[in-house]
């Protein structure tokens, strides 16, 4: 069984030939597109290297509360879970930071007051930038994240960046707002992996150890997953076809993606820490059209960021930006094809979620217009 996890080594020290895909995994699946409508390992951050301890902003601990760390060696490994962090990796250009990963949502820790408190975590893919702070809930605006953004570029001594990823609908007013006054294009998308798998981690070194933390706490904000809709016309392909690679294949399409390919995105699997073996076969979907190129474009600007075998419904579907998800494609609902489907996705948890889409001018090409590096992540507990 494949896992994925932070690479220790990225945590300590953070820094600042396409192979055709033609052997079918599930022959007895249509070639033909049909039209809808006819184990993980404990990553460790760098120490808070400064620290905001307003009293406007710091979550205070509750009257109630028990302040007890029975070990000690636990505590200074975890450090203070009441402070900020706001990193910069020394080594790092800040002129290469160009695109931010943001969250800023209410977490499972009460004030003085018995309310919630928000906090606001920002880094970049390969976690170069680290910068935490909180909030109490009676300031929660554009304007506020907008003045944040802006001393983090103060503090670091970094750019404002071209783009900003976030992965909450519910809080796309609030960055949108705040983005546009700034110049900064705001990119709604489930494509914030590092963030993700950051939250995921604080959550549990230093939500959890917070003097405030409340547990089964559900978050204010949540994730939406709704139903399938249609696909937009322009995103058709004309077939498409279940294909695997093997894992050293496709880090060779990771290398090489901004020079064969004009279009698609990859991921940092060393930050990951993907653990899969180089002959383990990764299961992708390739899609091939007469028009690859002008599809691959479109492709390009909505954020792919996984596709699903329904075999509930007989179709696969790809989700796009935070909440999107489309009926890519459809086929005819048997036993074997529902069995097919069933271990295409069993294949894809085999690999820690890992997948590809891969766009082609045809199925026996040897080339790729668009390649898409995917990856199924739960949404984090807070």
């Amino acid at each position: 069984m494949a896992s994925l996890s932070f690479n220790p080594s990225r945590i300590k020290h953070p820094i600042t030939n396409f192979t055709s895909p033609t052997k079918t995994l599930f022959p007895n699946f249509p070639k033909t597109l049909i039209n809808p409508r006819n184990s993980r390992r404990n990553p460790q951050f760098p120490p808070c290297f400064s620290v905001s301890e307003s009293l406007s902003s710091t979550p205070l601990q509750p009257e109630t509360a028990k302040s007890v760390i029975d070990d000690e060696e636990d505590e200074e490994e975890i450090g203070d879970p009441t402070s900020e962090l706001s990193y910069l990796d020394p080594e790092t250009d800040p002129e290469s930071i160009t695109e931010w990963e943001v969250d800023f949502c209410s977490r499972p820790i009460l004030d003085i007051r018995g309310k919630k408190v928000w906090e606001l975590v920002v880094c970049d893919d390969s976690l170069s930038l680290q910068y935490t702070k909180y909030f109490p809930n009676n300031v929660i605006n554009s304007v506020t994240l907008k003045d944040a953004i802006v001393t983090i570029c103060d503090e670091l001594g970094v750019p404002l960046p071209e783009k900003i990823r976030f992965f909450r609908s519910q809080m796309q007013t609030i960055i949108t707002r705040a983005c546009n006054e700034l110049g900064v294009k705001p990119i709604p998308s489930k494509r914030c992996l590092s963030l993700v798998l950051w939250l995921e981690e604080r959550y549990e070194t230093v939500y959890t150890k917070h003097p405030g933390f409340q547990k089964g706490s559900k978050p204010l904000v949540s994730l939406d997953n709704p139903f399938p809709m249609e696909l937009p016309e322009n995103l058709y392909g004309e077939k498409w076809a279940f294909v695997q690679l093997p894992f050293s294949a496709v880090r060779k399409e990771v290398t090489s993606l901004e020079t064969r390919f004009a279009f698609g995105a990859s991921l940092d699997l060393d930050l990951l820490g993907i653990e899969v073996g180089e002959e383990t076969l990764i299961p992708g979907l390739a899609v091939a059209s007469s028009r690859a190129k002008p599809l691959a474009a479109w492709m390009n600007g909505i954020e792919v960021c996984s596709i699903e075998a329904e075999t509930a419904r007989a179709s696969i579907v790809l989700s796009v930006g935070i909440s999107t998800r489309y009926i890519y494609a459809t086929y005819k609902k048997s036993s074997v094809t529902t069995e097919e489907a069933e271990a295409w996705e069993a294949a894809k948890k085999g690999c820690g979620g890992l997948h590809f889409l891969a766009i082609q001018d045809e199925l026996d090409s040897d080339d790729c217009v668009g390649f898409w590096l995917l990856l199924d992540l739960p949404p984090p507990p807070v």
